[in-house]
């Protein structure tokens, strides 16, 4: 052994011996907390996206002797973009340094939520968590009646056939409408073959029920369809499986300062009630 190795394991014995000293030899459990709307950055100051929490997802994978990785998940959903790009972080560093993800989900779970939750190699949520909605949505409004009414004429030039979309002051015509149904289909698509290269074994569905519609289930339903694994909440699994004295450390993504939360807020308001408010919060 060299000089160097037999020095790393001395201090690698004095930092244990130190632990058991201050009583902290107990299991450390990183608890990476992902609440809130996903959205890219500029769009809303505390949304969820990679830029925003990365730093978070690799400080808690940094912990050597972590038995494994918990997620706390609490989101309607958002940009399938940011979803998978949280997703894919998670997924590369648990492989990278070979820890288990154990997937918490709380109040909701749904859409890009759930993209989130089947970064765990388990998912466990609440007999009332609502989780699942595999699905894409895309939503707007018509103003052109209105514009009628009001004696407004809109006007807009475009270099390419193609380029103007979803403009909700000009009538839609049948080929945006097929244009859009086309990227939803194709988003749908990636996010079903996601879910069943994560779960495609333990995905059960009951006989007449769709898995990938965009339904929602309870967390008691999800568990039978295999869509989530069991009922359980953070500190009463961890310390079922890691012991009575295990201990958890929560990463959470730095809060904006005031002005920055007042203007996102103030942006995002409506777009992030709605959100909220089709599970019912």
């Amino acid at each position: 052994m060299s000089a160097k190795d037999t020095l790393k394991t001395a201090w690698a014995r004095a930092q244990k011996t130190v632990r058991q000293l201050l009583g902290q030899d107990t299991p450390l459990v990183p608890v990476i907390r992902l609440e809130g709307m996903i959205l890219s950055g500029g769009r809303n100051a505390n949304a969820l996206n990679l830029q925003r929490v990365e730093k978070q997802i690799e400080r808690a994978f940094s912990i050597k002797d972590a038995p494994a990785v918990a997620l706390l998940i609490n989101s309607p959903g958002g940009s399938p973009v940011q979803s998978r790009l949280i997703h894919e972080r998670i997924r590369a560093l648990a492989v990278e340094k070979e820890k288990p993800v154990l997937a918490f989900c709380e109040d909701v779970a749904a859409s890009g939520g759930y993209f989130l939750a089947v970064a765990g190699d388990e998912i466990f949520v609440d007999p009332a968590t609502i989780i699942g909605s595999i699905g894409v949505i895309n939503a707007s409004f018509g103003f052109t009646e209105a514009m009628e009414k009001l004696g407004v004429e809109r006007r807009v030039k475009t270099a390419g056939k193609s380029k103007l979309m979803a403009d909700p002051f000009s009538p839609e015509t049948e080929q945006q409408t097929q244009r859009m149904e086309r990227l939803l289909e194709t988003v749908h698509g990636q996010f079903i073959a996601l879910v069943k290269a994560r779960r495609g074994e333990t995905l059960k569905p009951k006989k007449g029920e769709e898995l990938f519609d965009g339904s929602v289930f309870t967390g008691t339903e999800a568990i039978e369809n295999g869509i989530a694994d069991e009922i359980g909440d953070l500190r009463s699994v961890l310390k079922l499986r890691y012991g009575k004295e295990t201990r958890t450390k929560v990463f959470t993504p730095a809060s904006q300062g005031p002005l920055s939360r007042l203007f996102g807020v103030a942006l995002d308001g409506v777009e992030l009630r709605a959100a909220w408010a089709r599970f019912g919060l």
